[in-house]
């Protein structure tokens, strides 16, 4: 409902102002609402400031790191199966390239020796979480007890524990990178699309 006061004019004579109200109908409010909502959305959409400022909150892996030099890193992730890691530490080898290795703390349990076989040709093997759960599902509590998991399973077979992690599916939001965050590692996420090798 509007106010308006407006004062009336006699004959010559001032009469005493009296207010006069304005009543809107139903169906007006409903379209006034409507271009409210209207023009507030288009200001969220033309209000740049305002998406880079929720955007510069959010919390991000790392996908890439700016370089001089023309280069780029190579993983692998290992959460079922073996047959292949001789072979590829291999190929690695031949053509004197290193690569980080992360792998799921029951991938290292079941195959310890190629665990080992990773850090001794030279390359890095870090954590990919203990049993590959969906931590977007997880409290923090739950993340850093499996992360934490995986990282002691590491440690205690190559003596180096693991600063990195790949969360598992590639999920990740804000409480799961503040997790991974609070207990001093920092999750990586690849830029290029991923191979299976069979």
């Amino acid at each position: 409902m509007f106010l308006r006061f407006s004062f009336r004019k006699g004959r010559g004579k001032r009469e005493a102002a009296r207010p006069r109200f304005f009543v809107l109908h139903r169906r007006t409010l409903s379209v006034g609402a409507a271009l409210l909502a209207a023009a507030a959305i288009f200001g969220a959409v033309n209000a740049p400031a305002a998406v880079r400022a929720s955007v510069a909150t959010r919390q991000l892996p790392i996908y890439c790191v700016e370089r001089d030099q023309k280069v780029c890193s190579i993983s692998f992730d290992a959460a079922w199966g073996a047959d292949n890691t001789q072979r590829i530490l291999d190929v690695l080898a031949d053509y004197g390239v290193k690569a980080t290795f992360f792998v799921v703390g029951n991938w290292a349990d079941q195959y310890p020796a190629q665990a080992k076989a990773i850090v001794e040709s030279g390359c890095e093997l870090m954590n990919h979480s203990n049993a590959h759960d969906h931590f977007n599902a997880l409290t923090a509590e739950q993340i850093i007890a499996d992360v934490n998991t995986c990282s002691d399973k590491i440690e205690g077979l190559t003596g180096i524990r693991p600063t990195l992690i790949r969360c598992p599916f590639g999920e990740y939001d804000d409480h799961v990178i503040s997790a991974i965050r609070s207990i001093g590692m920092e999750p990586i996420q690849w830029d290029v699309e991923r191979y299976h090798i069979a």
